[in-house]
């Protein structure tokens, strides 16, 4: 048993390091695409991300989402509007790599989180630990810095952050499996982007049937690029701690950064740098913070739950006892919950930068098909991908 589950681990490290390695590495591929605009680019990654997912879905036979959703207006509305917030997130994303700003990009995946924790606050009247106010407190100066040192506010990196914060709020009360959550979205986004693909073909700005067939290809496997590290993630997210995957998702924006400075060559001004090293120290604020409501909640769930084992093997003495072991359960189902909110950043939709959402751990189990894979607080919040 401990084999199986120590193999299950590493299958999963594996799994998150592919899906965050895969997001990571993106901003390599939509340059590939030109001499698509990011318009068309984006337009074609709506329809065939439909036309992946729609096969996958056939394959695995997982349709009855779809009538239970149709019948459901005010999910079908938290759908549209999770839509429309992705395609700005998807389009100003592969606008800004195909433009030379994969630096700022990646600065919106890295505010992400303290985005996300502000969003709670205003809009969730969350309460905020003492080192949560403070790194967001940090991250809003590093934004200031950043300003100065572009002249202007980071307008990508902000409009990524934004969006995808609201969209992990939005998916967080649609809560639809990965590849249904990507299905639904994509079915939305399907008849615009295949009317403006039809209404370049007429004006002959359509690069699709012109750029030879090697472009072509390409151009349909950004629904391959869209889909394939959603599985992988849903994947990791059933076999790792929430914990452990909030410190994978920072891979994506590192890499952005790395291939932005050292591949593109993009400029990093000392004012820049130094906007940079205030996000990160927020970051590492929020992530030790993080670990440590983790590892105490772990400590007091493992009594929890012994103890409501040892009450459950005594159910038929008194109704006393039986609220007893009630108690116990609905303490280490509050411990759960506790280290469930204290993973850094995991927002539950689907990925990484610019991507379709996974709402937590249970849409994750159904985008992987893995049955019997434990059901999670609705409360984790999105991951998505470039």
């Amino acid at each position: 048993m401990a084999r199986t589950s120590k193999s299950e681990g590493r299958t999963g490290l594996l799994n998150g390091l592919a899906a965050y390695g895969m997001w990571g590495l993106v901003p390599l591929f939509w340059p590939l695409l030109k001499p698509a605009g990011a318009t068309e680019i984006l337009a074609h990654r709506m329809v065939w991300s439909l036309a992946f997912v729609a096969v996958a879905l056939l394959v695995v036979r997982r349709w009855a989402w779809a009538g239970e959703l149709l019948r459901q207006p005010r999910r079908l509305g938290l759908v549209v509007t999770a839509a429309a917030v992705i395609t700005v997130n998807w389009g100003v994303y592969i606008w800004a790599v195909n433009s030379g700003h994969v630096v700022e990009a990646s600065l919106g995946y890295f505010i992400n989180p303290l985005v996300t924790i502000a969003m709670g606050v205003l809009l969730l009247k969350e309460r905020l630990r003492p080192a949560q106010w403070a790194a967001v407190g940090i991250g809003f100066s590093a934004v200031l810095v950043l300003t100065i040192g572009y002249g202007r506010p980071p307008w990508i990196s902000l409009t990524l952050a934004f969006s995808f914060a609201t969209y992990g709020l939005v998916k967080k009360k649609v809560n639809l499996g990965g590849v249904e959550s990507l299905a639904a979205e994509t079915a939305v986004q399907f008849l615009p982007a295949l009317g403006y693909l039809l209404w370049l073909s007429a004006h002959g700005g359509l690069t699709f049937a012109t750029e030879g067939a090697g472009h072509a290809a390409l151009l349909a496997s950004t629904g391959l690029v869209t889909a394939l590290p959603l599985v992988c993630f849903g994947a990791a997210a059933i076999r790792v701690p929430l914990s452990t995957l909030g410190l994978l998702q920072y891979l994506a924006p590192v890499f952005q950064f790395l291939l932005g400075v050292l591949y593109f060559g993009e400029a990093m001004p000392p004012e820049r740098w130094a906007g940079f090293a205030l996000v990160w120290l927020a970051l590492v604020l929020l992530t030790g913070d993080a670990l440590r409501t983790s590892r105490r909640a772990a400590r007091a769930l493992g009594p929890a739950i012994a103890d409501g084992k040892d009450r459950s093997t005594v159910r038929t003495r008194t109704p006393a006892a039986n609220d007893a072991t009630g108690g116990a359960n609905g303490a280490a189902d509050g411990t759960v919950r506790e280290a469930d909110s204290a993973a850094p950043g995991v927002s539950g939709a689907s990925g990484a930068p610019g991507g379709a959402a996974v709402s937590g751990v249970a849409a994750v189990a159904a985008a992987s098909g893995v049955p019997g894979a434990p059901v999670p607080e609705a409360g984790v919040s999105p991951l998505t991908e470039p």
